[in-house]
């Protein structure tokens, strides 16, 4: 298994110094590592589509009685739930072509590597840790 590698790292393989990080996305990931990401990108997108599912076949059926009950904060549950399944279902799929097409684990700001620890934490994620932290700060 690699370790934390970053290119223009010494001894990152594979690394060539003449070659911009933003042509070569992953190089910074392993082929072994690459596979589990897709992996696990894989499991969540069948996770949020069977997700989506099971909260539309809940909210239909018993919204009207909920709203009756006077229950509308579960309908407005429900409701967020479904809106938070659909982006990151979003993201997953955005990530699993940006992997398709040799652009995956390249921030979408500085286009530097995102750091695979990161990407073994979010595999969706869009930014490098220092441009996510930017991006939260100026909401």
């Amino acid at each position: 298994m690699v370790t934390h590698q970053t290119i223009g790292d010494p001894g990152t393989h594979g690394t060539d110094p003449r070659v911009p990080a933003r042509h070569a996305p992953y190089r910074h990931l392993s082929p072994e590592d690459l596979a589990a990401l897709r992996e696990i990108l894989l499991e969540q997108r069948l996770f949020r589509q069977e997700q989506l599912v099971q909260i539309a076949s809940a909210v239909p059926s018993r919204a009207d009685d909920l709203l009756r009950q006077g229950a509308a904060g579960q309908v407005e549950v429900h409701v967020k739930l479904a809106a938070s399944a659909r982006m990151v279902l979003t993201d997953v799929i955005a990530a699993l072509e940006r992997m398709d097409q040799g652009r995956y684990g390249a921030c979408h700001l500085c286009r530097r590597p995102i750091d695979r620890e990161r990407l073994l934490i979010v595999p969706q994620a869009r930014y490098c840790a220092r441009c996510q932290q930017v991006r939260e700060a100026g909401r």
